[in-house]
């Protein structure tokens, strides 16, 4: 027998003796994907079962490193930690899902996607975005992928270079495939998958939007920059500080609806760079408003026109850079500001992406 195989198992009839039966399911999955080979997670995404899996000529590749596998309809909330690999690049994630979220009988969830910015991780993020908590309220599934140091020292997705701002390469690719594969695995609803993010989170979101809008229904940028605003750090930090001239949409492309929050005294992300994320759409409607904590916001409306989803712009007066309405428990949040996950989740939910997108 494996000896790793044997250890595991033994390690989970050991938990199931203290009553931890949840971590002995989990230690007999692993023990059982170390005795054979692994299988496909689904049709569409392969997996190898070799240790060639981590070399750069793979497809994709799954690690889950601590789960609970749904068991019924009554299946508890679960935060989860894995990794995944696609065409060479290996990206770690949490994931939380909501009670009964993951069971076979349930009905399908939304999938949020959020994407952490500069020097954040997971745990920071969702603690200081609370998108856990306004989840659990509606049922939906939430992955926060995690840049990896190697990939970026200050762990930044790379927005800003020309190979992570394209469809099928670089970071979108990888983060678009782990979307997928979440989705075939917790049986998530396609039609209504969405992407948010801060900073050079919310700029590799709105790529994400542009690169795959038959994945993603709508994105949440907050704090952020438009798809293509730079090219390389020296253009990069140009639009940070002065903003982004509005790049010009490929012909026959499509832009997903799209809701944007930046506040008007961010000294890190110029605040034009909210409005060039929108450029080409027409504003029909403008709404002044103050949060209970005193902090007045700006909400533009915009209408659909073609090639072009709806959209929302959110000036949040005096903020700087950070998630409005967050918690003090993670970096870089405004605890008094508009509830920004709140609002996103409330504007994702009213799109869905058609049939022939699934």
């Amino acid at each position: 027998m494996n000896p790793l195989f044997a250890g595991l198992m033994k390690e989970a009839a050991h938990l199931t003796r203290n009553g931890r039966l949840a971590d002995a399911t989990a230690a007999i999955q692993r023990a059982l994907r170390q005795g054979t080979d692994l299988q496909p997670a689904s049709p569409d995404v392969p997996v190898l079962s070799s240790p060639a899996a981590d070399v750069i000529d793979i497809e994709a590749r799954v690690v889950d490193v601590e789960t609970a596998k749904p068991t019924g309809p009554h299946t508890a909330e679960q935060w989860t930690k894995g990794s995944f690999t696609h065409q060479g690049r290996t990206v770690d994630y949490k994931l939380f899902v909501p009670a009964g979220g993951a069971s076979q009988s349930a009905m399908p969830r939304p999938l949020i996607v959020m994407l952490h910015g500069c020097t954040q991780d997971p745990e920071d993020f969702a603690a200081g975005t609370r998108m856990n908590e306004h989840a659990r309220e509606c049922g939906a599934l939430v992955l926060y992928p995690e840049q990896a140091q190697r990939a970026n020292g200050q762990k930044c997705w790379n927005w800003f270079k020309s190979q992570h701002q394209q469809r099928g390469r670089g970071e979108p690719a990888v983060l678009a495939a782990l979307t997928l594969d979440i989705a075939v695995r917790y049986q998530a609803d396609r039609s209504r998958i969405y992407v948010a993010g801060l900073s050079a989170g919310g700029a590799m979101a709105h790529v994400l939007g542009n690169c795959y809008p038959d994945i993603f229904a709508a994105v949440g940028v907050h704090s952020g920059l438009p798809h293509r605003a730079a090219n390389d750090m020296m253009s990069a930090l140009s639009a940070m500080r002065a903003g982004a001239s509005a790049p010009l949409p490929d012909p026959g492309s499509v832009s997903p609806p799209v809701i944007v929050f930046h506040g008007d005294a961010d000294t890190t992300v110029h605040a034009s760079n909210g409005i060039a994320i929108l450029a080409g759409a027409q504003p029909c409607e403008a709404i002044e408003g103050r949060t209970p904590g005193g902090t007045r916001y700006t909400r533009t409306l915009y209408a659909a026109s073609p090639g072009r989803g709806d959209a929302e712009h959110w000036r949040v007066h005096g903020l700087g850079h950070a998630w409005s309405g967050g918690s003090t428990q993670g970096s870089y949040t405004a605890p008094h500001g508009v509830d920004a996950s709140g609002e996103m989740i409330r504007f994702f939910l009213t799109h869905r992406l058609g049939p022939l997108a699934q």
